[in-house]
Protein backbone atom coordinates (compact mmCIF):
# COMPACT_ATOMS: atom_id res chain seq x y z
CA UNK A 1 0.00 0.00 0.00
CA UNK A 2 1.43 3.38 -1.03
CA UNK A 3 1.70 5.97 1.73
CA UNK A 4 3.86 8.67 0.16
CA UNK A 5 1.89 11.41 -1.59
CA UNK A 6 3.80 13.45 -4.15
CA UNK A 7 1.99 16.62 -5.20
CA UNK A 8 2.15 17.46 -8.90
CA UNK A 9 1.42 21.14 -9.53
CA UNK A 10 0.43 21.99 -13.10
CA UNK A 11 1.56 25.54 -13.77
CA UNK A 12 1.17 25.86 -17.53
CA UNK A 13 -2.00 27.97 -17.80
CA UNK A 14 -2.15 31.35 -19.55
CA UNK A 15 -5.18 32.87 -17.79
CA UNK A 16 -6.37 34.95 -20.73
CA UNK A 17 -9.76 35.65 -19.15
CA UNK A 18 -8.00 37.65 -16.43
CA UNK A 19 -6.33 40.07 -18.85
CA UNK A 20 -4.97 42.75 -18.47
CA UNK A 21 -3.59 41.51 -15.14
CA UNK A 22 -2.75 38.01 -16.38
CA UNK A 23 -0.48 37.85 -19.43
CA UNK A 24 1.48 35.21 -21.32
CA UNK A 25 4.78 35.87 -19.53
CA UNK A 26 3.11 36.50 -16.15
CA UNK A 27 -0.14 34.46 -15.97
CA UNK A 28 -2.58 34.32 -13.10
CA UNK A 29 -0.89 31.54 -11.10
CA UNK A 30 1.98 33.96 -10.34
CA UNK A 31 -0.33 36.74 -9.11
CA UNK A 32 -1.68 37.37 -5.57
CA UNK A 33 -5.36 37.29 -6.56
CA UNK A 34 -7.03 35.88 -3.43
CA UNK A 35 -4.62 36.91 -0.65
CA UNK A 36 -1.11 38.12 0.07
CA UNK A 37 0.51 35.10 -1.57
CA UNK A 38 0.38 34.16 -5.24
CA UNK A 39 -1.94 31.39 -6.45
CA UNK A 40 1.05 29.05 -6.88
CA UNK A 41 2.32 29.77 -3.38
CA UNK A 42 -1.16 29.20 -1.91
CA UNK A 43 -1.51 25.89 -3.78
CA UNK A 44 1.76 24.55 -2.37
CA UNK A 45 1.39 25.86 1.19
CA UNK A 46 -2.17 24.46 1.39
CA UNK A 47 -0.61 20.98 1.42
CA UNK A 48 1.78 21.50 4.34
CA UNK A 49 -0.43 19.90 7.06
CA UNK A 50 -0.98 16.67 5.10
CA UNK A 51 0.70 13.59 6.53
CA UNK A 52 3.31 11.79 4.39
CA UNK A 53 3.39 14.63 1.87
CA UNK A 54 6.44 14.54 -0.37
CA UNK A 55 8.42 17.16 -2.25
CA UNK A 56 6.17 18.74 -4.89
CA UNK A 57 6.86 18.39 -8.60
CA UNK A 58 6.05 21.57 -10.54
CA UNK A 59 5.48 21.22 -14.28
CA UNK A 60 5.74 24.57 -16.02
CA UNK A 61 6.59 26.28 -19.28
CA UNK A 62 10.26 27.06 -19.84
CA UNK A 63 9.67 30.80 -19.95
CA UNK A 64 8.12 30.72 -16.45
CA UNK A 65 10.92 28.75 -14.78
CA UNK A 66 12.49 31.66 -12.90
CA UNK A 67 9.10 32.85 -11.64
CA UNK A 68 8.43 29.38 -10.20
CA UNK A 69 11.90 29.16 -8.66
CA UNK A 70 11.64 32.62 -7.12
CA UNK A 71 8.12 32.19 -5.74
CA UNK A 72 8.97 28.82 -4.16
CA UNK A 73 12.37 29.94 -2.91
CA UNK A 74 13.30 28.24 0.35
CA UNK A 75 11.13 25.19 -0.36
CA UNK A 76 12.25 21.78 -1.58
CA UNK A 77 10.72 21.28 -5.02
CA UNK A 78 11.36 19.67 -8.38
CA UNK A 79 10.70 21.81 -11.47
CA UNK A 80 10.13 20.05 -14.80
CA UNK A 81 10.25 22.33 -17.84
CA UNK A 82 7.95 21.79 -20.80
CA UNK A 83 9.47 23.11 -24.06
CA UNK A 84 5.93 23.56 -25.40
CA UNK A 85 2.40 23.32 -24.02
CA UNK A 86 0.82 19.91 -24.64
CA UNK A 87 -2.19 20.05 -22.27
CA UNK A 88 -2.55 18.10 -19.03
CA UNK A 89 -2.04 14.44 -20.05
CA UNK A 90 1.61 14.79 -21.18
CA UNK A 91 2.43 17.10 -18.26
CA UNK A 92 1.09 14.59 -15.74
CA UNK A 93 2.87 11.75 -17.54
CA UNK A 94 6.23 13.52 -17.23
CA UNK A 95 5.65 13.96 -13.49
CA UNK A 96 4.50 10.35 -13.00
CA UNK A 97 7.56 8.90 -14.74
CA UNK A 98 9.89 11.14 -12.75
CA UNK A 99 8.07 10.39 -9.47
CA UNK A 100 8.88 6.69 -9.87
CA UNK A 101 12.57 7.61 -9.54
CA UNK A 102 11.83 9.22 -6.16
CA UNK A 103 9.64 6.60 -4.45
CA UNK A 104 8.22 3.14 -5.06
CA UNK A 105 4.87 3.65 -6.79
CA UNK A 106 3.92 6.87 -4.96
CA UNK A 107 0.42 8.32 -4.92
CA UNK A 108 0.25 11.45 -7.05
CA UNK A 109 -1.94 14.40 -6.08
CA UNK A 110 -2.52 16.40 -9.28
CA UNK A 111 -3.41 20.06 -8.72
CA UNK A 112 -3.65 23.07 -11.03
CA UNK A 113 -1.59 25.95 -9.67
CA UNK A 114 -4.38 28.53 -9.94
CA UNK A 115 -7.33 27.29 -7.85
CA UNK A 116 -8.71 28.82 -4.65
CA UNK A 117 -9.95 26.57 -1.81
CA UNK A 118 -11.40 28.22 1.28
CA UNK A 119 -11.99 25.17 3.53
CA UNK A 120 -8.63 23.41 3.66
CA UNK A 121 -9.82 20.94 6.33
CA UNK A 122 -12.54 19.63 4.02
CA UNK A 123 -9.99 19.49 1.20
CA UNK A 124 -7.54 17.47 3.29
CA UNK A 125 -10.32 15.08 4.35
CA UNK A 126 -11.24 14.51 0.69
CA UNK A 127 -7.59 13.80 -0.12
CA UNK A 128 -7.53 11.08 2.58
CA UNK A 129 -10.62 9.44 1.05
CA UNK A 130 -9.06 9.65 -2.42
CA UNK A 131 -5.82 8.15 -1.15
CA UNK A 132 -7.64 5.04 0.04
CA UNK A 133 -9.33 4.65 -3.35
CA UNK A 134 -5.99 5.15 -5.12
CA UNK A 135 -4.52 2.29 -3.11
CA UNK A 136 -7.33 0.13 -4.54
CA UNK A 137 -6.10 1.05 -8.04
CA UNK A 138 -8.76 3.66 -8.77
CA UNK A 139 -8.03 6.81 -10.75
CA UNK A 140 -9.73 9.44 -8.61
CA UNK A 141 -10.94 12.91 -9.45
CA UNK A 142 -12.60 15.49 -7.20
CA UNK A 143 -16.15 16.54 -8.06
CA UNK A 144 -17.16 19.96 -6.76
CA UNK A 145 -20.62 20.28 -5.19
CA UNK A 146 -22.27 22.79 -7.56
CA UNK A 147 -23.66 25.98 -6.06
CA UNK A 148 -25.39 27.21 -9.23
CA UNK A 149 -26.03 26.01 -12.81
CA UNK A 150 -22.77 27.32 -14.26
CA UNK A 151 -22.15 26.87 -17.97
CA UNK A 152 -18.40 27.50 -17.77
CA UNK A 153 -17.54 24.15 -16.15
CA UNK A 154 -17.59 20.56 -17.35
CA UNK A 155 -19.72 18.18 -15.25
CA UNK A 156 -19.34 14.62 -13.97
CA UNK A 157 -22.31 12.27 -13.45
CA UNK A 158 -21.82 9.97 -10.45
CA UNK A 159 -22.80 6.31 -10.43
CA UNK A 160 -22.62 3.58 -7.80
CA UNK A 161 -21.67 4.68 -4.29
CA UNK A 162 -18.40 3.23 -2.96
CA UNK A 163 -17.46 2.28 0.59
CA UNK A 164 -15.52 5.47 1.40
CA UNK A 165 -17.49 8.55 2.46
CA UNK A 166 -18.54 10.82 -0.45
CA UNK A 167 -17.06 8.46 -3.05
CA UNK A 168 -18.67 7.08 -6.21
CA UNK A 169 -17.91 5.41 -9.49
CA UNK A 170 -18.15 7.75 -12.47
CA UNK A 171 -20.94 7.26 -14.98
CA UNK A 172 -19.73 9.83 -17.50
CA UNK A 173 -18.00 13.13 -18.12
CA UNK A 174 -20.00 15.81 -19.93
CA UNK A 175 -18.91 18.99 -21.70
CA UNK A 176 -19.83 22.51 -20.64
CA UNK A 177 -23.66 22.57 -20.91
CA UNK A 178 -26.06 25.32 -21.91
CA UNK A 179 -28.06 27.02 -19.17
CA UNK A 180 -31.13 24.78 -19.48
CA UNK A 181 -29.06 21.59 -19.30
CA UNK A 182 -27.01 22.91 -16.38
CA UNK A 183 -30.24 23.53 -14.44
CA UNK A 184 -31.32 19.93 -15.12
CA UNK A 185 -27.96 18.68 -13.85
CA UNK A 186 -28.25 20.64 -10.62
CA UNK A 187 -31.83 19.52 -9.98
CA UNK A 188 -30.95 15.84 -10.51
CA UNK A 189 -28.38 15.86 -7.69
CA UNK A 190 -26.25 13.42 -9.70
CA UNK A 191 -23.81 15.88 -11.27
CA UNK A 192 -20.74 17.66 -9.93
CA UNK A 193 -18.39 20.22 -11.41
CA UNK A 194 -15.23 18.78 -12.94
CA UNK A 195 -12.39 20.21 -10.81
CA UNK A 196 -9.37 19.09 -12.84
CA UNK A 197 -7.77 17.66 -9.65
CA UNK A 198 -6.80 13.97 -9.41
CA UNK A 199 -5.30 11.31 -7.13
CA UNK A 200 -3.83 7.98 -8.28
CA UNK A 201 -0.82 5.73 -8.00
CA UNK A 202 1.86 6.56 -10.52
CA UNK A 203 2.01 3.01 -11.91
CA UNK A 204 -1.78 2.71 -12.13
CA UNK A 205 -2.02 5.89 -14.17
CA UNK A 206 0.86 4.98 -16.48
CA UNK A 207 -0.57 1.49 -17.07
CA UNK A 208 -3.93 2.99 -18.15
CA UNK A 209 -2.20 5.66 -20.22
CA UNK A 210 -0.13 3.08 -22.06
CA UNK A 211 -3.33 1.13 -22.76
CA UNK A 212 -5.29 4.06 -24.18
CA UNK A 213 -2.67 6.58 -25.33
CA UNK A 214 0.64 4.77 -25.82
CA UNK A 215 2.11 7.55 -27.98
CA UNK A 216 2.00 9.95 -25.03
CA UNK A 217 3.68 7.40 -22.78
CA UNK A 218 6.49 6.61 -25.21
CA UNK A 219 7.30 10.22 -26.08
CA UNK A 220 7.27 11.34 -22.43
CA UNK A 221 9.34 8.34 -21.31
CA UNK A 222 11.95 9.13 -23.94
CA UNK A 223 11.97 12.84 -23.10
CA UNK A 224 12.53 12.10 -19.39
CA UNK A 225 15.25 9.52 -20.11
CA UNK A 226 17.11 12.12 -22.20
CA UNK A 227 16.47 14.99 -19.76
CA UNK A 228 19.27 17.21 -18.50
CA UNK A 229 19.68 18.95 -15.16
CA UNK A 230 19.89 22.72 -15.62
CA UNK A 231 20.43 24.69 -12.38
CA UNK A 232 17.27 23.97 -10.33
CA UNK A 233 15.39 22.57 -13.32
CA UNK A 234 14.86 19.32 -15.21
CA UNK A 235 14.99 20.21 -18.89
CA UNK A 236 13.32 17.36 -20.81
CA UNK A 237 14.31 16.38 -24.36
CA UNK A 238 12.47 18.70 -26.75
CA UNK A 239 12.58 16.43 -29.79
CA UNK A 240 11.05 13.46 -27.97
CA UNK A 241 8.38 15.58 -26.31
CA UNK A 242 7.34 17.26 -29.57
CA UNK A 243 5.97 13.95 -30.86
CA UNK A 244 3.43 13.70 -28.02
CA UNK A 245 -0.20 14.52 -28.81
CA UNK A 246 -1.65 17.58 -27.07
CA UNK A 247 -4.60 16.26 -25.07
CA UNK A 248 -6.19 16.56 -21.63
CA UNK A 249 -6.10 13.76 -19.07
CA UNK A 250 -9.90 13.56 -19.27
CA UNK A 251 -9.87 12.71 -22.98
CA UNK A 252 -6.71 10.61 -22.85
CA UNK A 253 -7.54 8.40 -19.85
CA UNK A 254 -10.34 9.35 -17.47
CA UNK A 255 -13.20 9.03 -19.98
CA UNK A 256 -11.90 5.63 -21.17
CA UNK A 257 -10.69 3.81 -18.08
CA UNK A 258 -12.89 1.37 -16.16
CA UNK A 259 -11.25 2.47 -12.89
CA UNK A 260 -12.48 6.08 -12.71
CA UNK A 261 -13.97 7.20 -9.40
CA UNK A 262 -14.90 10.49 -7.78
CA UNK A 263 -14.66 12.04 -4.33
CA UNK A 264 -17.23 14.79 -3.90
CA UNK A 265 -15.92 18.02 -2.41
CA UNK A 266 -17.62 20.99 -0.76
CA UNK A 267 -14.72 23.23 0.27
CA UNK A 268 -15.33 26.68 -1.17
CA UNK A 269 -13.54 25.77 -4.41
CA UNK A 270 -13.12 28.28 -7.22
CA UNK A 271 -10.96 27.94 -10.33
CA UNK A 272 -10.64 31.76 -10.59
CA UNK A 273 -11.21 31.41 -14.31
CA UNK A 274 -12.70 34.85 -14.90
CA UNK A 275 -13.07 38.26 -13.30
CA UNK A 276 -16.56 37.30 -12.16
CA UNK A 277 -15.23 34.22 -10.38
CA UNK A 278 -12.59 36.40 -8.71
CA UNK A 279 -15.38 38.71 -7.52
CA UNK A 280 -17.26 35.66 -6.19
CA UNK A 281 -14.32 34.29 -4.19
CA UNK A 282 -12.99 37.53 -2.63
CA UNK A 283 -14.21 39.46 0.41
CA UNK A 284 -16.74 42.18 -0.43
CA UNK A 285 -17.58 45.51 1.22
CA UNK A 286 -21.07 46.51 2.42
CA UNK A 287 -22.09 47.34 -1.15
CA UNK A 288 -20.97 43.99 -2.54
CA UNK A 289 -17.83 45.43 -4.13
CA UNK A 290 -14.38 43.83 -4.27
CA UNK A 291 -11.83 46.66 -4.26
CA UNK A 292 -8.05 46.39 -4.69
CA UNK A 293 -5.77 49.42 -4.80
CA UNK A 294 -6.68 53.11 -4.63
CA UNK A 295 -10.45 53.13 -5.16
CA UNK A 296 -13.17 55.75 -4.46
CA UNK A 297 -16.82 54.80 -4.95
CA UNK A 298 -20.21 56.50 -4.80
CA UNK A 299 -23.43 54.58 -5.47
CA UNK A 300 -21.38 51.61 -6.72
CA UNK A 301 -22.62 48.08 -6.12
CA UNK A 302 -21.67 44.46 -6.80
CA UNK A 303 -18.58 45.36 -8.82
CA UNK A 304 -14.90 44.44 -8.90
CA UNK A 305 -12.52 47.41 -9.02
CA UNK A 306 -8.79 46.70 -9.35
CA UNK A 307 -6.12 49.39 -9.53
CA UNK A 308 -2.42 48.60 -9.85
CA UNK A 309 -1.37 52.25 -9.49
CA UNK A 310 -3.76 54.98 -10.55
CA UNK A 311 -6.87 56.14 -8.70
CA UNK A 312 -10.14 54.60 -9.91
CA UNK A 313 -13.27 56.62 -9.06
CA UNK A 314 -16.74 55.26 -9.86
CA UNK A 315 -20.20 56.83 -9.63
CA UNK A 316 -23.54 55.12 -10.10
CA UNK A 317 -22.43 51.78 -11.51
CA UNK A 318 -23.43 48.19 -10.79
CA UNK A 319 -22.19 44.73 -11.82
CA UNK A 320 -19.08 46.02 -13.58
CA UNK A 321 -15.46 44.85 -13.71
CA UNK A 322 -12.93 47.71 -13.90
CA UNK A 323 -9.24 46.75 -14.02
CA UNK A 324 -6.35 49.22 -14.36
CA UNK A 325 -2.71 48.37 -15.09
CA UNK A 326 0.16 50.62 -16.12
CA UNK A 327 -0.59 50.14 -19.83
CA UNK A 328 -4.24 49.08 -20.11
CA UNK A 329 -7.73 49.64 -18.68
CA UNK A 330 -10.42 46.99 -19.08
CA UNK A 331 -14.13 47.54 -18.37
CA UNK A 332 -16.66 44.71 -18.67
CA UNK A 333 -20.09 43.74 -17.42
CA UNK A 334 -19.69 41.13 -14.72
CA UNK A 335 -21.91 38.65 -16.54
CA UNK A 336 -19.81 38.94 -19.72
CA UNK A 337 -16.36 38.66 -18.13
CA UNK A 338 -15.69 35.28 -19.81
CA UNK A 339 -15.52 37.16 -23.12
CA UNK A 340 -12.38 39.05 -22.10
CA UNK A 341 -10.56 36.27 -23.97
CA UNK A 342 -12.07 37.68 -27.19
CA UNK A 343 -10.31 40.98 -26.54
CA UNK A 344 -7.05 39.11 -25.99
CA UNK A 345 -7.50 37.29 -29.29
CA UNK A 346 -8.09 40.59 -31.14
CA UNK A 347 -4.93 42.02 -29.59
CA UNK A 348 -2.96 38.92 -30.58
CA UNK A 349 -4.06 39.31 -34.19
CA UNK A 350 -2.64 42.83 -34.06
CA UNK A 351 0.58 41.37 -32.62
CA UNK A 352 0.10 43.57 -29.55
CA UNK A 353 2.75 43.14 -26.86
CA UNK A 354 0.16 43.86 -24.15
CA UNK A 355 -1.01 40.24 -24.33
CA UNK A 356 2.53 38.99 -23.66
CA UNK A 357 3.99 41.03 -20.81
CA UNK A 358 3.40 43.97 -18.52
CA UNK A 359 5.26 47.23 -18.83
CA UNK A 360 7.32 46.03 -15.88
CA UNK A 361 8.97 42.71 -16.70
CA UNK A 362 10.55 40.38 -14.12
CA UNK A 363 13.87 38.74 -14.91
CA UNK A 364 15.97 36.31 -12.80
CA UNK A 365 18.40 39.16 -12.07
CA UNK A 366 15.75 41.79 -11.24
CA UNK A 367 13.32 43.71 -13.45
CA UNK A 368 12.92 46.41 -16.07
CA UNK A 369 10.14 48.94 -16.65
CA UNK A 370 9.60 50.43 -20.10
CA UNK A 371 9.15 54.07 -19.11
CA UNK A 372 8.85 55.62 -22.59
CA UNK A 373 9.29 54.75 -26.24
CA UNK A 374 8.95 56.31 -29.67
CA UNK A 375 10.41 56.20 -33.16
CA UNK A 376 13.94 54.71 -32.86
CA UNK A 377 14.22 55.13 -29.07
CA UNK A 378 13.15 53.43 -25.83
CA UNK A 379 13.75 54.32 -22.18
CA UNK A 380 13.88 51.65 -19.46
CA UNK A 381 14.28 51.76 -15.70
CA UNK A 382 16.38 48.69 -14.80
CA UNK A 383 16.75 47.26 -11.30
CA UNK A 384 19.47 44.64 -10.68
CA UNK A 385 19.34 42.64 -7.46
CA UNK A 386 22.42 42.64 -5.16
CA UNK A 387 25.03 40.18 -6.43
CA UNK A 388 23.17 39.55 -9.69
CA UNK A 389 24.62 39.57 -13.19
CA UNK A 390 23.08 40.09 -16.61
CA UNK A 391 24.33 38.03 -19.54
CA UNK A 392 27.37 38.97 -21.60
CA UNK A 393 25.60 40.10 -24.77
CA UNK A 394 25.51 42.33 -27.81
CA UNK A 395 22.89 43.85 -30.11
CA UNK A 396 22.79 44.09 -33.90
CA UNK A 397 20.32 46.96 -34.15
CA UNK A 398 20.61 49.20 -31.11
CA UNK A 399 23.05 51.19 -29.00
CA UNK A 400 22.52 51.86 -25.29
CA UNK A 401 23.31 54.67 -22.86
CA UNK A 402 23.32 53.75 -19.15
CA UNK A 403 22.89 56.31 -16.35
CA UNK A 404 23.40 55.07 -12.77
CA UNK A 405 20.63 56.30 -10.46
CA UNK A 406 21.33 54.25 -7.33
CA UNK A 407 24.01 51.78 -6.23
CA UNK A 408 27.22 50.70 -7.92
CA UNK A 409 27.49 49.08 -11.35
CA UNK A 410 30.24 46.82 -12.62
CA UNK A 411 30.33 47.28 -16.38
CA UNK A 412 31.95 45.14 -19.04
CA UNK A 413 32.30 47.00 -22.36
CA UNK A 414 34.38 45.28 -24.99
CA UNK A 415 37.68 44.37 -23.34
CA UNK A 416 37.24 46.93 -20.53
CA UNK A 417 35.79 46.29 -17.05
CA UNK A 418 35.08 49.26 -14.74
CA UNK A 419 32.84 50.54 -11.92
CA UNK A 420 30.25 53.30 -12.18
CA UNK A 421 28.58 55.07 -9.25
CA UNK A 422 25.50 57.28 -8.89
CA UNK A 423 25.16 60.03 -11.53
CA UNK A 424 27.84 58.47 -13.74
CA UNK A 425 27.09 57.04 -17.18
CA UNK A 426 28.48 55.07 -20.11
CA UNK A 427 27.66 54.53 -23.78
CA UNK A 428 27.46 51.04 -25.33
CA UNK A 429 27.87 51.28 -29.13
CA UNK A 430 25.95 48.95 -31.45
CA UNK A 431 27.68 45.57 -31.85
CA UNK A 432 29.89 45.83 -28.74
CA UNK A 433 29.85 42.99 -26.18
CA UNK A 434 28.69 44.23 -22.78
CA UNK A 435 27.54 43.12 -19.36
CA UNK A 436 25.97 44.78 -16.31
CA UNK A 437 26.58 43.50 -12.77
CA UNK A 438 25.62 44.60 -9.27
CA UNK A 439 28.59 43.93 -6.96
CA UNK A 440 26.96 45.83 -4.09
CA UNK A 441 24.60 44.95 -1.24
CA UNK A 442 21.72 47.23 -2.31
CA UNK A 443 19.65 47.13 -5.53
CA UNK A 444 21.30 48.78 -8.51
CA UNK A 445 19.00 51.15 -10.42
CA UNK A 446 19.86 52.55 -13.83
CA UNK A 447 18.13 54.39 -16.66
CA UNK A 448 18.82 52.80 -20.03
CA UNK A 449 18.23 54.79 -23.21
CA UNK A 450 18.12 52.59 -26.30
CA UNK A 451 18.40 53.99 -29.82
CA UNK A 452 18.41 52.23 -33.15
CA UNK A 453 16.43 50.80 -36.05
CA UNK A 454 14.95 47.89 -34.04
CA UNK A 455 14.42 47.75 -30.26
CA UNK A 456 12.77 44.34 -29.74
CA UNK A 457 13.80 42.04 -26.88
CA UNK A 458 14.81 39.37 -29.40
CA UNK A 459 17.77 41.51 -30.54
CA UNK A 460 20.00 39.90 -27.92
CA UNK A 461 22.97 37.66 -28.73
CA UNK A 462 24.15 35.99 -25.51
CA UNK A 463 27.71 34.75 -25.11
CA UNK A 464 27.65 33.87 -21.39
CA UNK A 465 24.73 33.61 -18.99
CA UNK A 466 24.65 32.38 -15.39
CA UNK A 467 20.94 31.52 -15.74
CA UNK A 468 21.38 29.10 -18.63
CA UNK A 469 19.53 31.25 -21.17
CA UNK A 470 21.32 30.08 -24.29
CA UNK A 471 20.78 33.04 -26.63
CA UNK A 472 17.05 33.28 -25.87
CA UNK A 473 15.37 36.65 -25.48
Amino acid sequence: MSSTIIPVILSGGSGTRLWPLSRKQYPKQFLPLTGNNTMLQETVSRLDPIEDIGTPIIVCNEEHRFLVAEQLQGRDRTIILEPEAKNTAPAITLAAIHALTLAENPILLILPADHDIKNTNAFHSAINHAKKLANDNYLVTFGILPTSPKTGYGYIEVGKRLSEKDTYLINKFVEKPNQETAIEYIESGQYYWNSGMFVFQANTFLKELEKYQSDIYSSCKSSIEKAQKDLDFIRIDKTSFSSSPSISIDYAVMEKTQNASIVTLDAGWNDVGSWRSLWETNTKDDDGNVVVGEILTTQTKDSLLYSSGRLIATVGIKDLIVVETSDAIMVAHKNESQKVKDIVEKLRKKDCFRTVAHRKVTRPWGSYDSVDQGDRFQVKRIVVNPGSTLSLQMHHHRAEHWVIVKGTAKVTKGDKVFLLEENQSTYIPLGVKHRLENPGSIPLEIIEIQSGSYLGEDDIVRFEDVYGRSNES
